[in-house]
């Protein structure tokens, strides 16, 4: 068969769906100023789909920094691979505040949190190793662990009595082969909002002889008393033996890093290719860094007011009757019951009719018969956001609910691909 034939017949489970929906349900182009309110398709919405969790994205001092960086250095500077000729007194300086935010000897930086992750997973392991893992594991993980030639064994979602037993088959199979243990969980899971059972898994750590890899990208800056993450929340830090940030989310910009000890991060500095062999994370990104962490260090009222509208929009969606889930963190998820075509009536009405944008999850992703609108608070929002969002909800739940999206007639919003 013609590879390009096979490609255009198999177009996956959301591929299938672009005919109908590309540029409205997927790809969607949000204009203006990233806030709380953006213009969907002319008319203005109360976004609640950008992880802008502080509202660093548009806050002055980055802005300045941001363009100070620009102005300075330029996009290009440093050309080059870190290890070739990307190296600066810049870089090294923001490794040295993380790690020590993070309370770990050495940090490094990594261009992309995706592209990092995938190589952290990668170094860390030779085919003797086994890896006990999250069913729910992001896909950066998932990704990294395709790469693992060694074993590797899955729980069900924080389950931790399967844990344990994966672990035993671990330790089993590593004592025959001389190899060791890596564990990889979450902090924070990025669509149910609930968190991984860090210290319950660390409880078995001693036993079963395993290192720690925790991915924290929804948790850095937002989770525990100092922003610190999911680790601090939980008080185990010390006992995380690899964090991983990003600074996609609520430092609001690009890139991402990796923190542990020295020898772990020289080796891994050695080894990542997808740094290795790709340009270093140019100045602009690192100088507005430096700025964003400042903030999150001295500017702990940027995350009271992210929790103030947590708090009401998720206490206000459960007194509601919402079911929420899980969530022990910003993300909020709102479960309904409904079908494919009803979810697209549904979003369509909400962003046209209502002026409410959030982001629609429905099957493959979470079970048929399910759907999921994922709200992402920040601290740009306000409590009139949350209060129109909840009353707009209660009223699309009792359209979903009397069948008025069921008429199968899904609006023709597609743009041109």
């Amino acid at each position: 068969m013609d590879i390009f034939e096979k490609i255009i017949a198999n177009a996956g489970p959301l591929g299938r769906y672009a005919d109908a929906g590309h540029g409205y349900y997927s790809f969607p182009k949000l204009e203006g100023q990233i806030s709380n309110r953006m213009i969907f398709r002319g008319k203005e919405c109360i976004v609640w789909s950008l992880n802008n969790y502080l509202g660093l994205a548009n806050h002055p001092e980055v802005r300045e920094a941001d363009t100070r960086g620009a102005a300075d250095w330029g996009m290009g500077y440093p050309m080059g691979a870190r290890m070739m000729s990307g190296q600066t007194e810049y870089h090294l300086e923001l490794e040295r505040q993380l790690a020590e935010f993070e309370g770990k000897e050495a940090a490094y930086l990594l261009n992309y949190g995706y592209m990092g992750m995938v190589s952290i997973i990668d170094s860390l392991l030779d085919r003797h190793d086994v890896v006990v893992y999250d069913s729910e594991a992001h896909a950066c993980i998932l990704d990294g662990l395709r790469l693992h030639i060694g074993k590797r064994f899955v729980y069900p979602h924080n389950d931790m009595e399967s844990f344990e037993k994966q672990l035993v088959r671990a330790k089993k199979l590593t004592d025959e082969t001389g190899g060791g243990i890596l564990v990889i969980t979450e902090g924070v899971y990025g669509m149910s909002g609930d968190l991984g059972n860090l210290k319950d898994m660390l409880a078995f750590k001693e036993k079963y002889n395993f290192r720690l890899l925790i991915d924290d990208a929804h948790g850095f800056g937002t989770m525990g008393s100092h922003g610190k993450g999911t680790s601090e929340h939980q008080q185990v830090m010390e006992k995380v033996d690899v964090y991983f940030g990003t600074f996609a989310k609520a430092m609001a910009g690009i890139g991402a890093f990796v923190a542990s000890d020295k020898p772990i991060i020289k080796s891994l500095a050695y080894k990542m290719r997808s740094q290795i062999y790709a340009k270093s994370l140019p100045m602009p990104m690192v100088v507005g860094a430096l700025k964003r962490l400042e903030l999150i260090k001295t500017k702990p009222e940027l995350r009271e007011k992210l929790w103030t509208i947590v708090n009401a929009l998720q206490s206000g969606l459960k007194e509601n009757g919402f079911n929420i889930g899980n969530t022990a963190s910003p993300v909020t998820p709102v479960f309904l019951k409904g079908s494919v075509d009803e979810a697209t009536q549904m979003v369509y009405d909400l962003r046209q009719n209502y002026g409410v944008f959030c982001s629609i999850v429905i099957y493959p992703v979470i079970p048929k018969g399910l759907l999921m609108l994922r709200l992402i608070p920040t601290a740009v929002h306000t409590l009139e956001d949350v209060n129109y969002t909840i009353d707009t909800f209660k009223i699309i739940k009792q359209k979903l609910d009397s069948g008025v999206y069921s008429t199968g007639n899904i609006p023709d919003v597609a743009e041109q691909f």
